[in-house]
């Protein structure tokens, strides 16, 4: 029988990971505060996985987790709230107008395609939530998230994998290779303030800064359903 090793990434690829950990958790307090979810509340969490919330019983009671090809849970860790695992697109959901008390998503509407679809999504989102919070990189940052990169996403599509092969920590350290690049590259399109406003016309787009002065993120925040949007 033979192991294989498993490599490490790079001390500065483990060193951001440790900084986006510390921003996820202090962008989920953000989260609390504003829509203050209770403990006999529904939340769809649209792109996400099943273990983010395997620490979060005492925010929220039940948690539906959707995203492409989901696999099912089949338990959940002491003190998790209710989780129900999902496949589905959530450009369309097979789910009634304001049956989720919150809608969530943490960096997933810059991957789902096109302005169009990503239209879509918000659409969606905004119907079947009654409060919503979506949250997403802002393409203003001059730090490009997913290359670990400067002013890259600032230039043509066609530049962005060569660019990334030598002007970011992913391709400088050989943790992303050319088709990680590749891959990156086609399904990523980040927002600016002014379209996540667009997208959300009925939500306040909060910015998260770096250093108080850098946009860092855009979320979309509804905390009443009266902006529910409808299909029909």
């Amino acid at each position: 029988m033979s192991f294989q090793a498993q490599v490490r990434p790079p001390k500065l690829i483990r060193f951001y990971r440790w900084i986006w950990r510390f921003w996820k958790e202090r962008r989920f307090l953000a989260f609390v505060e504003n829509l203050q979810p209770r403990s006999d509340e529904l939340l769809l969490d649209l792109g996400g996985y099943p273990f983010n919330w395997f620490q979060r019983g005492k925010v929220i009671r039940e948690v539906h987790v959707l995203n492409l090809d989901l696999v099912p849970l089949d338990e959940t860790p002491y003190g998790a709230p209710v989780i129900r695992a999902i496949s589905g697109d959530a450009r369309s959901l097979p789910f009634p107008d304001g049956c989720y008390d919150i809608v969530f998503s943490n960096s997933v509407v810059e991957h789902v395609g096109s302005f169009e679809d990503q239209k879509s999504f918000a659409k969606e989102a905004r119907r079947v939530g009654k409060k919503i919070w979506i949250q997403t990189p802002a393409r203003e940052c001059p730090i490009e998230p997913h290359y670990l990169g400067l002013f890259i996403h600032w230039f043509p599509g066609h530049w962005h994998v060569p660019m990334a092969r030598w002007l970011s920590l992913r391709g400088l350290t050989g943790s992303a290779s050319r088709s990680d690049l590749e891959a990156i590259a086609r399904s990523t399109r980040l927002l600016t303030r002014e379209e996540m406003s667009q997208l959300f016309p009925d939500c306040q787009i909060w910015t998260e800064r770096l250093l108080g002065i850098i946009p860092k993120s855009h979320v979309a925040i509804r905390r009443t359903s009266e902006g529910i949007t409808s299909n029909e």
